[in-house]
């Protein structure tokens, strides 16, 4: 399938399931690999991964185009358009898009980082693991709202077995 079948079906799609014309530009990138398609806020611009067309057929990836079309007109009418908003959720469900693609076999899963630090409360002293390196003035103990502190955990303790 070319650019321009693309282009045309993602503005077919957008005419019969929201009712609403798709005005921007519509694309295959092969370079995608762990999503099955992108919207762009500043563009408006909707990017397809071709691969996932090419494995799970026309039903799957026309749930993918539902799904980047709920993003694309969501923003353009100035609502929740973020996947933790309860409008795209709701429009979402209703065009019946798909919430996750599915993954494409040979993908490696990614490592779970391990745990390098912790903020330590100097009150109570409960202690909140942290992956990367965060600023301790900007966060308070949960149990009591003291103070926390930055402590950097040995390479042995933190490494994810």
């Amino acid at each position: 399938m070319s650019n321009e079948e693309l282009q045309q079906w993602i503005e077919q799609v957008s005419q019969d399931s929201f009712g609403v014309p798709f005005r921007h530009k519509a694309s295959f990138n092969s370079r995608l690999s762990t999503t099955g398609g992108r919207y762009f806020i500043k563009s408006h611009n909707i990017e397809i991964n071709p691969m996932q067309l090419e494995m799970f057929g026309r039903e799957e990836t026309e749930r993918i185009i539902k799904h980047e079309l709920c993003h694309y007109h969501l923003h353009l009418a100035k609502r929740g358009y973020m996947h933790r908003d309860a409008d795209f959720k709701k429009l979402l469900a209703m065009v019946g898009g798909s919430r996750f693609c599915q993954t494409l076999p040979g993908t490696k899963a990614r490592k779970p980082q391990p745990y390098r630090y912790k903020l330590v409360c100097t009150a109570c002293a409960t202690e909140y693991p942290r992956k990367r390196k965060a600023d301790p003035k900007r966060y308070r103990c949960g149990n009591c709202a003291g103070k926390l502190k930055l402590v950097a955990l040995e390479e042995s303790q933190g490494k994810a077995k």
